[in-house]
């Protein structure tokens, strides 16, 4: 993907862009938090306030976008609480090309709440339930365009990028893939493909926003994958804390599906595949305007000698026995 994927989403493109689909604005443009794509939250002529999302040219084909907006259209038809996309002249992804670069977008109702608080144990009661229920759609069938939660994407690939990455100092260099090969080693040994479904894929806290109860947004990360993805980025805190959070998670879940809690062996290393892909990632769109304003400590030494003591860490996690169910 080049650089400048957005150099041309101007606010006046934005909105050529939603008048070609017969919305005009109200109000002006609220830019949201979001990096990877373009997202803006505005209040239309018809009073009511919606977010356009402006997926990055090139990150996925016409083919996945549309399996995803399938999948939380099938969810939100279950009464899965989502912001779902809106179908807009009978279709709910659309095209605007500016200067030979094609702009996909979806508009989306604007859903309001505080952001999930994942050590409160009521609430994580409920993202258990919900969770479940949304699992319990998801395996009644497959993605066949959307990618799979993988080694060579989550660990090989993101290795190679940082391999030549300028981003990481050269002094660093030795010290930091000492730890990351051993890492990614035990990592690719501990990691098995355990009954893959159709997963949120990202549902960590900012995903989630909580008013009467959870509403999950940004299925943008929707994969293939162990059904515990979902719900190991609600764990935080010390082993023992979390080991009282997985079982309010876990128990709540099964009121709706059951649980395999032979994938709680996945918990270190998908939490590896994380961190590996996370650095890699910001390494990839680091010439896009918005990152370096966004995360100007990826680009300094304190940074990558974090990193070196966080794999360190995470090795010895993956070393450890797996969390427990009924601790």
């Amino acid at each position: 993907m080049t650089d400048f994927s957005f150099s041309g989403l101007s606010p006046d493109t934005i909105l050529d862009a939603l008048e070609s689909q017969g919305i005009f604005l109200q109000s002006g443009l609220l830019a949201l938090n979001s990096y990877e794509n373009r997202v803006y939250q505005f209040l239309a002529e018809d009073n009511q306030r919606y977010v356009v999302k402006f997926y990055r040219p090139g990150r996925w084909s016409d083919a996945q976008i549309l399996e995803e907006h399938a999948f939380a259209n099938e969810l939100a038809e279950s009464e899965i609480p989502l912001a779902a996309p809106i179908a807009l002249n009978g279709q709910t992804l659309h095209h605007h090309n500016v200067n030979g670069t094609d702009y996909r977008f979806t508009l989306f109702p604007s859903v309001g709440g505080r952001q999930f608080e994942n050590d409160n144990l009521d609430q994580l009661e409920w993202m258990g339930r919900f969770i479940g229920r949304i699992h319990s759609v998801s395996k009644a069938s497959a993605f066949s365009s959307r990618p799979h939660i993988d080694t060579p994407s989550y660990l090989h690939e993101p290795r190679q990028t940082l391999e030549t990455s300028r981003l990481l100092p050269d002094h660093l260099k030795t010290a930091f893939f000492a730890i990351l090969d051993p890492v990614i080693k035990a990592t690719e040994n501990a990691y098995k493909t355990m009954n893959p479904i159709r997963l949120h894929g990202d549902c960590h806290p900012g995903n989630i926003l909580w008013r009467d109860g959870p509403t999950f947004v940004d299925l943008d990360d929707c994969r293939m994958g162990p059904a515990v993805q979902d719900l190991w980025m609600m764990l935080s805190g010390d082993r023992q804390q979390q080991l009282i959070q997985l079982d309010t998670l876990v128990e709540a879940y099964e009121e709706f599906q059951p649980f395999d809690s032979k994938q709680l062996i996945l918990i270190e290393p998908l939490r590896a595949m994380r961190m590996v892909h996370y650095m890699a990632w910001l390494s990839r769109r680091w010439q896009d305007p918005a990152f370096p304003r966004a995360f100007p400590w990826f680009a300094e030494d304190k940074y990558w000698e974090g990193q070196i003591l966080a794999l360190k860490e995470q090795l010895s996690s993956l070393q450890e026995p797996a969390l427990k169910l009924g601790f």
